[in-house]
């Protein structure tokens, strides 16, 4: 975590400072582009039936700097206090000029909908970019995690592998149950640097993920897809846990025109 600075969001002033760096850019004949906005949600039980703690987001341009929105502490008033330019945080999230990124965003919108009426647009989901590259329907079957991805198709130095390894090991024998530990650890403040590591570690290498895959998918299935995930999370018959969220879902007609590219392509190798 060494290359990046992470700030804390916690006060509506910090909020109305943060939505002034994000809108800065979507003034009138202001001819930069938007920010593209790399986020990950933590909470206790993250889904409807839970709670949302801390939203991290990282903004990998013109410099990565990443940002703990304490929705512990704010609670509405992170997604509904205004900016300079009258925006809130609400609003970017609805926004669909605003490209935002997640991994697996199911559980993410759920919560985020169920909690804070926030309706997702403009979302990019890499775990499905990178489902959608594998070669055939079985290939495609299961959805790999965010670890897993990382680990097998992003090149980093060891050293910066060990510390994000690190990182992620640590937050989790601190709130995994399993390692007794508890998701309340989400919840302490001030939050521990060993937790602030693992949020971060979250998105930290989304930029580069996204990087590889997202000229190399079938963009329109992948977004196509991504919306149908955003609109069955907001469903109430919503189910935010289970066997079937390690499943892709991608239909008959989806497959056969994903076969048939991967037939003809160098896409990714039929590993377990």
């Amino acid at each position: 975590m060494n290359d990046l600075k992470i700030t804390t969001i916690d006060t509506p002033s910090q909020v109305r400072e943060l939505l002034g760096l994000l809108t800065i850019r979507d003034k009138p004949n202001n001819q930069q582009s938007l920010p593209i906005l790399y986020l990950d949600l933590e909470g206790v039980n993250l889904c409807r039936e839970g709670t949302i703690s801390i939203i991290t987001l990282l903004v990998a341009q013109p410099a990565k700097k990443s940002y703990l929105i304490d929705v512990h502490t704010l609670g509405a008033l992170a997604f509904s206090t205004p900016g300079s330019v009258g925006k809130t945080f609400k609003d970017i999230l609805q926004d669909k000029t605003f490209t935002k990124v997640f991994f697996d965003v199911r559980n993410d919108s759920d919560a985020l909908f169920a909690h804070f009426g926030v309706a997702l647009k403009g979302v990019e989901d890499v775990q499905l970019m990178i489902n959608s590259n594998r070669k055939t329907t079985e290939g495609r079957r299961r959805l790999r995690s965010l670890d897993y991805c990382i680990r097998t198709y992003v090149a980093m130095p060891l050293i910066a592998e060990q510390i994000w390894g690190e990182a992620k090991y640590d937050g989790k024998q601190l709130f995994a149950p399993e390692n007794g530990g508890s998701y309340q650890v989400f919840n302490q403040r001030p939050m521990s640097r060993t937790m602030q590591a693992y949020c971060v570690g979250d998105v930290q290498y989304l930029p580069e993920l996204r990087r590889i895959f997202s000229e190399r998918c079938r963009t329109e299935l992948v977004a196509e897809e991504t919306e149908k995930r955003v609109v069955e999370s907001q469903s109430s018959n919503y189910q935010p846990n289970g066997p079937h969220k390690a499943l892709a879902h991608w239909s008959e007609e989806q497959n056969r025109v994903l076969d048939e590219e991967g037939a003809s392509a160098m896409l990714l190798p039929e590993t377990p």
